[in-house]
């Protein structure tokens, strides 16, 4: 096969493309690997991010050969590519993506692979250095990481590095959790072990250690002293889609509190980590989620709250509710809503309260930090037109319009004293230009580089289980008996506004 160079566009500044080697992906028929896998390859090929020495090795069911996977990887670029894509580049790319099917708990299909794979390393230069990623139903976790064992595809000999990237969700409560860390690590030394999570990839969140810790003007205020309380919401405007039977085994609580908001509370919360290097930042992380209280019994009923949408109407549109989606339960007990109150006990956050919600079928899409501080003493304006004195307001927006935005008051031109809010606002693409994004280039690079520094260490996520399995004990054992509690297209159940009402908050608005 011709060594051809990649085409490229331009590369990130001070980033060099990664180092050769072969990304195998199980599950490569799959949505993430049409939807997301195979476009961020193509805008880290086209950011020269990627090796020239690279290849993809697609795993799946399907039974296609190698140019029938090509054409069909093609004809999705055209629908779900976030640029326009270039031919020759393109052409550059599918030489060098290969296929396998059969059965991922089958023996004879990591027989075939263990020879397809020195193959392509002749043919494309790859050195002997494999990236499994592991986009498959995680009932088969274990399997594959046990069956890539035995067939010494994870052996790191004579330079050659082995990892395997595994996606959420990583066990469905602390004991399974634990028994899949403990399964894996059989296998796998825990520097192979990449845990993803792509919220992390996204440019905001990776900015929060650079804002928090890179300006001498936030630290110093970044603390129980000077914050009142923070906010942390994942709005979604889609309901389950075609994911009905993944949902009803995980619910709201499993599939976004466990991984994504944990990791957006994480990253706001730490302490500042002695460097870069990813055990120490996931050092940092692991401790603050460990200062995290669980909740006793009681505590649950009155500090978590659930909700299901039922029918609704958004935008004009009528839409279903929960129990009315494919492949959902007429009766359906699982809740598309949460929120909850969390408390985290160490000496920078005591007495500060978190509110994290997170819910399908709601007015917006969004995702954002919302850091209310605490009000200026009110004795300088008694005697004027000002009533009371506003909150400053600092939101981190994640998605969709990535951007920081300060909230605070001003004097309002006239002879007489009163204050109005204003905002100084900064959106990541009308600065810095808006730049292709899946939200997987970053992980992609960053484990094809040996960087675990985004990844979820074993010790993370247990602490994440740890905190949630109380909940999701008394949520088994109790029911809940008002489903649906919100309709399609509103901000969750009323429980939830008098989550933060008994405390004399209330939710941000969003805008």
């Amino acid at each position: 096969m011709s060594q051809m160079q990649p085409f490229s566009t331009g590369t990130d500044a001070g980033a060099p493309p990664a180092g050769p080697c072969v990304l195998v992906i199980f599950g490569a028929t799959g949505d993430l690997t049409k939807r997301k896998l195979i476009p961020a390859l193509y805008n880290l090929l086209k950011g020269g991010l990627l090796p020239k020495e690279f290849a993809v090795v697609g795993l799946g069911a399907t039974e296609i050969d190698t140019p029938h996977f090509r054409d069909r990887i093609a004809a999705e670029m055209q629908k779900f590519a976030t640029v326009p894509v270039e031919p020759a580049e393109w052409d550059w790319l599918a030489q060098r993506i290969y296929y396998l099917a059969g059965d991922f708990d089958s023996p004879p299909l990591y027989d075939r692979l263990r020879e397809l794979l020195p193959k392509v390393d002749s043919e494309c230069g790859t050195q002997g250095n494999y990236l499994f990623y592991l986009a498959t139903n995680p009932s088969l976790f274990c399997a594959v990481v046990q069956r890539l064992g035995a067939a010494g595809l994870v052996d790191q000999n004579n330079g050659q590095w082995r990892r395997v990237i595994i996606e959420k969700p990583f066990g469905h409560d602390l004991e399974s959790a634990r028994k899949l860390n403990l399964d894996i690590r059989k296998v796998l030394e825990e520097k192979q072990i990449y845990r993803i999570d792509h919220y992390l990839g996204k440019e905001t969140v990776q900015n929060l250690m650079v804002f928090r810790f890179g300006n001498g003007i936030f630290e110093p205020i970044w603390n129980r002293r000077y914050i009142d309380h923070i906010q942390i919401t994942v709005s979604e405007v889609v309901g389950v889609e075609q994911r009905g039977r993944y949902y009803e085994e995980a619910g709201a609580l499993r599939d976004m509190v466990a991984n994504h908001i944990f990791q957006l509370l994480a990253l706001a919360t730490m302490e500042p980590p002695i460097s870069f290097d990813a055990d120490a930042v996931r050092d940092e992380k692991a401790k603050v989620l460990r200062a995290i209280q669980p909740m006793s019994s009681e505590e649950v009923l009155a500090k978590a709250v659930r909700g299901q949408y039922g029918p609704g109407v958004l935008d004009g549109q009528t839409l279903p509710g929960y129990r009315s989606e494919f492949q959902v339960s007429p009766n359906s007990p699982v809740e598309t809503f949460v929120a909850l109150k969390l408390s985290i006990d160490n000496w920078r956050w005591a007495e500060v309260p978190f509110y994290i919600r997170a819910g399908k079928r709601m007015p917006k899409h969004s995702t954002e930090i919302a850091v209310q501080f605490k009000r200026a003493p009110f004795q300088l304006f008694r005697g004027t037109h000002v009533g009371r004195l506003g909150s400053n307001r600092l939101i981190i927006r994640i998605q969709p319009d990535e951007g920081i935005s300060l909230q605070f008051g001003a004097k309002i031109p006239g002879s007489s004293v009163r204050i109005g809010p204003v905002a100084m606002d900064f959106d990541y693409a009308e600065y810095f230009g808006n730049k292709p994004n899946t939200g997987y280039e970053t992980m992609l690079y960053d484990s094809m580089q040996g960087d675990l520094t985004l990844f979820n260490r074993f010790d993370g996520v247990e602490i994440s289980w740890s905190v949630l399995t109380p909940i999701l004990d008394v949520w088994s054992v109790l029911p809940a008996r008002n489903f649906p509690n919100y309709a399609a297209g509103s901000w969750g159940p009323r429980e939830a506004e008098e989550l933060m009402a008994r405390d004399g908050r209330k939710w941000r608005e969003q805008e």
